[in-house]
């Protein structure tokens, strides 16, 4: 059997056939996007559509320089320093069709804990026209309660006493448009790629607070001349296996230590408002619009809000992947009747969307068996999710009268899994949330007092106060900890809406 290439530079061109690979000279490819976050999602997505862009056009002043904010990033630093930045994306169809391509548009990666000055610097540069970011909903520090940056946070505090030895990206922010200002440089575009609505807004918002606070005229300048697109971004793109790593190895004949898989699907809808030069994606398939918000309430509100359905309820039956739900015709009933009883009715219309389609969409995509995405990962931070997926639906739907049951339920069963950290059987669930203790130690006391779970202001803020969701939330939970079946409370609400 013929050896395996390692993936490289050198290699690329040796690769077999049936893994596509840029046609386009690296070489003479400049840095014009610095990205911060370099995880699996950022590489199936913008890259793709960047090196797609570089393949179709010939452009080379589009390259990304990525960036890690943390010592964890240290590992995917090295592994694409020793691959030259090149990856694996690997495309899995539903039916089981798998397309392997090679993305370039990632020509340097820097760690900002080992050098915190060069990666300002690299920020600040002339050709840098973008600084993008898939920072996690988490990253971006405001409260989900009040929506306000958290000044209290420890690293924010060091960056603003240690203005060139920043921690956090407002730090980073800050001091590279500072090194742009102070030299008459035009500024770079802020670019987020976050699932946060309005997430170029919510950008804004917090580095100005950031910003205000250590220097008011920099904040004043940035308020003027620096730009942040909203975006609503869409690639279901789950954790890399073992097994993903061990089918290109043994398949392809490729060996690449930290590949990528995703859907086929893919979707970018941007606001056109950049402060200078930007790529062309439209020509590779994204959508400049002049207001992305009813792309991305529809997003949040289906998609993402239906991940965090079947990942709690699904977690607690005893599910794994998303796709296992989907399998299960209970599940996936109860998947649709949510989007159509309780998120549908609160969207806005969306121009050249039919919402019945983008919904039928969904489920398939949802139910794709090759993309075994983990409901592990699905319910990671939960606390920064749900108050921006799920409750506005309940708030809204309270106002206006709707029904709320259904989402309802998932409040329900977050607050057993935040409790009791297992599935109905008993088995442990791995819970990651910067909020764990605080969402455990609210829950905890459900026993004596049932709604001492929505009295966690930061998450729920004053959900606790409707009567009417207090009144369907009490019956949920206390039938959920006298029996944690969560396939009978399921059927009951879907019985009870036939």
């Amino acid at each position: 059997m013929k050896e395996s290439l390692r993936l490289n530079q050198q290699n690329l061109y040796r690769l077999p056939a049936r893994v596509a690979r840029p046609t386009y000279d690296r070489s003479r490819v400049k840095v014009g996007i610095v990205h911060i976050g370099v995880g699996g999602f950022h590489r199936s997505h913008q890259a793709f559509y960047t090196d797609e862009l570089m393949e179709t056009t010939g452009t080379t002043e589009w390259g990304i320089c990525g960036v890690g904010l943390r010592d964890a990033d240290r590992k995917i630093g090295d592994i694409l320093k020793k691959q030259d930045h090149l990856y694996s994306l690997i495309v899995k169809h539903p039916g089981g069709q798998m397309e392997t391509r090679v993305i370039g548009s990632l020509i340097d990666f820097m760690l900002s804990c080992d050098d915190p000055a060069a990666v300002i610097a690299r920020m600040a540069h002339p050709e840098t026209k973008i600084v993008s970011l898939t920072i996690t909903e988490g990253g971006y520090n405001f409260s989900p309660a009040t929506g306000e940056f958290d000044l209290k946070n420890p690293d924010v505090r060091h960056d603003l006493a240690n203005p060139m030895l920043p921690r956090t990206i407002f730090g980073y922010l800050t001091a590279s448009l500072q090194q742009c200002r102070s030299v008459g440089r035009p500024p770079f575009t802020v670019q987020s790629c976050d699932n946060i609505q309005h997430n170029g807004d919510m950008t804004r918002r917090m580095l100005l607070a950031f910003a205000a606070k250590q220097d008011p005229e920099l904040a004043r300048w940035i308020e003027r001349e620096v730009c942040f697109p909203n975006a609503m971004v869409d690639r279901i793109t789950p954790v890399t296996t073992p097994s993903d790593i061990e089918y290109l190895d043994t398949e392809c004949g490729v060996k690449d230590e930290w590949p990528v898989t995703c859907e086929p699907f893919i979707q970018w809808v941007i606001e056109d408002h950049f402060c200078g030069a930007r790529p062309a994606w439209e020509t590779v398939g994204a959508q400049f619009v002049p207001d992305v918000t009813p792309y991305e309430k529809m997003k949040i509100r289906l998609l993402n809000a239906g991940h965090s359905v079947l990942g709690l309820l699904g977690s607690i039956h005893g599910h794994a992947t998303i796709d296992g739900c989907m399998a299960d015709p209970l599940f996936a009933t109860y998947l649709r009747r949510f989007m159509d009883f309780e998120a549908t009715p609160v969207l806005d219309a969306v121009e050249g969307i039919d919402l019945d389609d983008y919904k039928d969409c969904l489920i398939e995509r949802f139910g794709n068996p090759n993309i075994k995405d983990n409901l592990a990962r699905i319910c990671l931070e939960s606390s920064s999710k749900l108050p921006k997926f799920l409750i506005p639906t309940i708030t809204e739907n309270l106002t206006r009268g709707g029904s709320i049951e259904y989402a309802t339920l998932v409040i329900a069963a977050w607050c057993f899994y935040s409790d009791k950290g297992t599935s109905r059987h008993g088995a442990p669930l791995d819970i990651v949330d910067d909020l764990k203790a605080e969402l455990n130690k609210a829950a905890a006391d459900t026993p004596r007092d049932p709604l001492s779970f929505l009295k966690l202001k930061p998450v729920f803020g004053d959900l606790v106060r409707h009567q009417t969701f207090t009144t369907t939330y009490t019956r949920m939970v206390n039938a959920l900890y006298e029996n944690p079946d969560i396939a009978r409370q399921m059927q009951t609400i879907l019985f009870g809406q036939e």
